[in-house]
């Protein structure tokens, strides 16, 4: 499932007492007024997962599949009726390769 970063909302930052915190305000008689600043989250995302996202929108504006042309191919598959051109599908595959040479991998 993926979760779109830029949609979502700030949320007020709340002190959370940790363990920590607890274990020193008992072991002391008085508690002193804490005086450090809440500091905002931030967040760093990386070149990767940018293009993850790029990758992501461009997959939403493909079409849907259509399932009624699916279903008719398959039949026609069980039926022996479909017939594969080797010069379409030999340009085909060179299409699509030429679109993944195009594409970045970062393969570490």
């Amino acid at each position: 499932m993926a979760i779109d970063i830029n949609k979502l909302k700030s949320a007020t930052s709340t002190p959370i007492q940790t363990s920590r915190d607890s274990k020193s305000a008992a072991g002391t008689t008085q508690a002193a007024p804490k005086t450090a600043a809440v500091k905002a989250d931030s967040v760093s995302i990386t070149s990767q997962a940018q293009e993850l996202q790029s990758t992501q929108a461009k997959m939403a504006n493909l079409p849907e599949v259509d399932q009624k042309k699916v279903a008719e191919i398959k039949l026609a598959i069980s039926e022996g009726r479909y017939k594969v051109d080797p010069e379409k599908l030999a340009a085909n595959i060179a299409n699509f390769e030429a679109q993944l040479s195009g594409l970045k991998f970062n393969q570490d």
